[in-house]
C-alpha cells in the first residue's frame, strides 16, 4: 500500500515539475510573439502611415510607438485677408452654445467609432443606440 502511496506522490511531483515548465515556455513565447507583433506594427506604421488594428478577440494592446517622429502633414494655405476698405455691415455672429457643441463633438466621434466598428466587424448596435442618443439630445437642446 505504501508503494502506491509513493508511486502517486513521485507522479504528483513529476506532473508539479512539467506544469512550472510548461508555464515558463508558454509565457516565454506569449512575449516573444508580442514582440514580434510591435516590431510588425512599427513596421507597417513607418512604410504605410497607418496603425494595425489588433482582432476582435484582442481586447487590450498597448505599447510605446519609436520615438521616430511622424511625417507632418503640410499645412493649408491661409484664406485671402478681407477687403480692408469695404465697410462691416454684417453683425457679429452669435456664440454658439457650448452644450450643442459638446454634443456635435460627441455625435462626430461616435460616428467615428460606428465606422470602425463597422469596418472591424464588430458589433455596432451599442453605439448605434449611443448615436441615436445624442441626436436626441441635440434635438432636445436645440428646441426654443
Amino acid at each position: 500500500m505504501n508503494d502506491v502511496i509513493t508511486d502517486y506522490q513521485k507522479w504528483k511531483q513529476q506532473g508539479e515539475n512539467l506544469r512550472v515548465q510548461a508555464k515558463h515556455a508558454m509565457e516565454s513565447r506569449f512575449r516573444e510573439l508580442l514582440a514580434e507583433a510591435v516590431q510588425i506594427a512599427e513596421e507597417y506604421r513607418s512604410d504605410f502611415g497607418a496603425s494595425l488594428k489588433p482582432p476582435v478577440q484582442v481586447t487590450a494592446f498597448r505599447y510605446k510607438a519609436s520615438s521616430k517622429p511622424k511625417p507632418k502633414k503640410a499645412a493649408k494655405p491661409a484664406a485671402a485677408p478681407p477687403k480692408a476698405a469695404a465697410p462691416k455691415v454684417e453683425a457679429a455672429a452669435p456664440k454658439p452654445d457650448p452644450k450643442i457643441a459638446a454634443l456635435q463633438k460627441r455625435l462626430l466621434t461616435a460616428k467615428k467609432k460606428l465606422d470602425d466598428a463597422k469596418a472591424a466587424g464588430t458589433p455596432t448596435r451599442p453605439l448605434e443606440d449611443k448615436i441615436y442618443e445624442i441626436e436626441d439630445a441635440l434635438r432636445l437642446a436645440t428646441l426654443p
